[in-house]
């Protein structure tokens, strides 16, 4: 899991010809880790993905599997066969659903290779309790809806969560420092939310226990984009 303590970039493109584009302002920092979410990955499919792993790129690919067991189990087949290093599954598609993804997982690894690390989405950093109360229905707090999927998730066997660093403390109590968090909605202190409604900086979600941070926009928009993301590498190191 060491491979991911590095800032993951998310390349959120609308094709891999903007994403190569971004990659080669940032080849004099050379980073290693990167996030192909759905918008990408359905423009430019498994062509780009390999064309990352071929140069060192440790690639999570983010999206998000819910399906009945079976579908999500031959889809994670396909995808460890591509050599990514990092996929993940809703929470709330259930115990079953999750143990399937890490048999496909298993099946799929070619010989020689680890099995890519399997996270869950417990809550989304854009949903607040507030919505998950009136619009999914779940009355109960944000937290202990947070809390309960992460059990679920290690119960099923996965490797951790994708999580806000606002509940990384609890997570760490509850369920120990093996499981991986990992803290999308990274943003710099004096930068707008956006859609994200739960965002700490790049130190403030080390020091609640992330080990792992995503960053986007931060990054991607910024005017000089290779400052912007070894900005981001000093403040998640420097963090205690």
């Amino acid at each position: 899991m060491n491979t991911w303590e590095e800032p993951i970039i998310a390349l959120d493109y609308e094709n891999e010809e903007e994403a190569k584009k971004f990659l080669s302002l940032l080849e004099g920092s050379s980073p290693r880790c990167v996030k192909v979410g759905m918008e990408l990955y359905y423009a430019s499919g498994p062509d780009f993905l390999r064309w990352l792993i071929a140069r060192g790129y440790h690639v999570f690919l983010d999206l998000k599997l819910m399906d009945i067991p079976t579908t999500v189990k031959k889809t994670m087949r396909v995808l460890a066969s591509m050599g990514v290093g990092m996929v993940n599954v809703h929470a709330p598609g259930g115990s079953t659903m999750m143990k399937a993804a890490l048999e496909g997982l298993e099946e799929g690894t070619k010989p020689g290779q680890a099995r890519p690390i399997c996270i869950a989405v417990t809550q989304l950093t854009s949903t607040t309790e507030h919505m998950m109360q009136t619009e999914q229905l779940i009355d109960r707090s944000l937290e202990e809806v947070v809390v309960e999927y992460a059990k679920l998730t290690q119960q099923a066997g996965l490797d951790g969560v994708v999580c806000s660093a606002n509940e990384a403390e609890l997570l760490k109590q509850e369920l120990g420092n093996d499981f991986l968090l990992v803290t999308p909605g990274i943003r710099f202190k004096d930068e707008e939310a956006d859609d994200q409604k739960r965002v700490v900086d790049p130190g403030q979600a080390k020091a609640k226990g992330s080990d792992a941070i995503v960053v986007g926009r931060s990054i991607t928009q910024a005017e000089d984009p290779q400052h912007a993301y070894e900005n981001v590498v000093q403040l998640w190191r420097d963090a205690q």
